[in-house]
């Protein structure tokens, strides 16, 4: 994709929308261990004079503190020993792009970078996604990525749903909604803003529909290249939320709002390209099973996710509340398995020749899109470096097989795998490991094993 989507900025754009009135603010923010979005609303002509090429000073408790914003003891990066000092918030101006869905508003996502040295911090999870593009980039292979976010709209405010203490929420319909036209009308004075709200702001909608649950609903975003469509993600979360909330409504991406409902996931398809714009996917080795012909890159990519995903799960299921997704026949996959066009695996090759592809069914609609992205390259680089055979295409239901690796149960069980995984510590760093071990465990003390009260205060409108 190499034309700017409509809403995208240069900051000469910029620069005139604003000496006419017509942008007043710009959002400057960057992403934390959450995937929420952190920054300041800056007034357009100081960004223009300060920030856009100065960048700006948040505090470095930021990527070290808990969704309550309790600075949280225990962490290397910072702490009350070292005074929680700053970290420097550099604007990326190629993410610059009007707020469409807010009156005379930009906005533009940074690199968190060391305050010192100006370095990116590794710790940072768009640091953490560019490390491992580096590593696909010197092989010759660029991904496109693609999320498929699904979330429940519910009649409350946000006010009056934390009022209620989250519970007895009424879903924005009585019953499953799976592609009905119908149900999908009634929410379409929400649904329809939000899909031109974030279309208008620099990131290309395809659809939405309903889902699987009474009042979910999926708005699917056209892929990018992995850092890009990282950003939208993260973005079109945002935007979802205020755009609802400007309804007196309130939309949740907990991965498993209610024990009766069907679980919110990310579904992640993934391409890879060479330096000259050629997918590298497709080829001429059959893929036993199935309709595709795939190279010999596309079948080691895909081994290296069937062989090592499941010890990288923290990244992709990363709160105690993630896990209570996985349950036979919901759609959310228990299996670490890979099958053709089969929505019971973990992996799902869909497409052919050029359009060929593997979808990844396992993370939750709560996870942050670039510690998601970062491990299934990582994983996928794995198996391209070491050759991997990911075996036969299993066919039929992947729930009932028997002798295939699964899914972790909980989130100390993955921190377990994450923690005594050698890849991990090879591709983010004896640094990030524990940083990002330290943030699991410290959620998982705050919260219950069942979906509790406690669960709903913390994730129900901030994740």
């Amino acid at each position: 994709m190499t034309d700017s989507p409509a809403g995208c900025l240069t900051l000469e754009e910029l620069e005139r929308e604003v000496a006419s009135g017509s942008i007043q603010s710009v959002v400057t923010a960057f992403p934390d261990l959450f995937g929420r979005l952190l920054g300041k609303r800056i007034q357009g002509p100081f960004f223009l004079d300060e920030v856009a090429s100065g960048g700006m000073h948040v505090c470095d408790y930021l990527l070290a503190s808990d969704m309550e914003m309790d600075p949280t003891p225990g962490y290397a990066f910072t702490s009350w020993a070292t005074g929680y000092g700053d970290l420097h918030a550099m604007p990326d101006l190629g993410t610059l792009r009007r707020a469409a869905w807010l009156p005379d508003t930009a906005l533009v996502l940074c690199d968190a970078l060391d305050e010192n040295s100006g370095e990116l911090l590794a710790v940072a999870p768009r640091s953490i996604l560019k490390r491992q593009l580096e590593r696909l980039a010197a092989h010759g292979l660029f991904a496109q990525m693609g999320s498929e976010l699904e979330f429940f709209l519910l009649e409350e405010s946000y006010a009056s749903a934390h009022a209620k203490g989250y519970r007895n929420l009424a879903p924005g319909q009585r019953y499953v909604e799976d592609y009905h036209l119908l149900s999908g009308a009634f929410a379409e004075p929400v649904i329809g803003d939000i899909r031109r709200g974030v279309d208008a702001s620099g990131i290309p909608v395809e659809f939405s529909k309903g889902e699987w649950g009474p009042g979910q609903h999926e708005i699917n975003l056209r892929y990018a290249p992995a850092l890009e469509m990282a950003d939208r993600h993260v973005l079109y979360k945002l935007a979802a939320k205020e755009i609802a909330a400007s309804h007196d409504k309130s939309l949740t991406f907990m991965a498993k709002f209610d024990e009766e409902l069907a679980g919110s996931s990310l579904h992640v398809h993934t391409s890879l390209w060479d330096e000259e714009g050629r997918p590298s996917f497709p080829g001429e080795i059959e893929l036993a099973g199935t309709p595709a012909r795939s190279s010999e890159t596309f079948r080691a990519f895909l081994a290296g996710w069937v062989a090592h995903v499941g010890e990288l799960a923290l990244l992709l299921a990363p709160n105690p509340n993630s896990y209570k997704r996985y349950r036979p026949g919901t759609f959310a996959p228990t299996a670490l398995g890979w099958s053709f066009d089969n929505r019971t695996a973990g992996f799902r090759v869909v497409g052919e020749g050029a359009s060929l592809r593997v979808e990844c069914r396992i993370p939750g609609a709560d996870a942050n899109p670039y510690l998601v992205y970062a491990a299934l390259l990582a994983a996928g680089l794995e198996g391209i470096e070491r050759g991997l055979d990911p075996g036969a295409a299993f066919e039929g239901d992947l729930y009932a097989a028997e002798g295939l690796p699964q899914v972790p149960g909980s989130l100390p069980e993955a921190a377990a795998s994450f923690e005594a995984s050698e890849l991990a510590r090879r591709a983010f760093g004896e640094e990030v490991v524990a940083h990002l071990l330290h943030f699991a465990r410290t959620e998982q003390r705050e919260v219950d094993d069942h979906v509790s009260d406690v669960e709903r205060a913390r994730y129900f409108e901030r994740i």
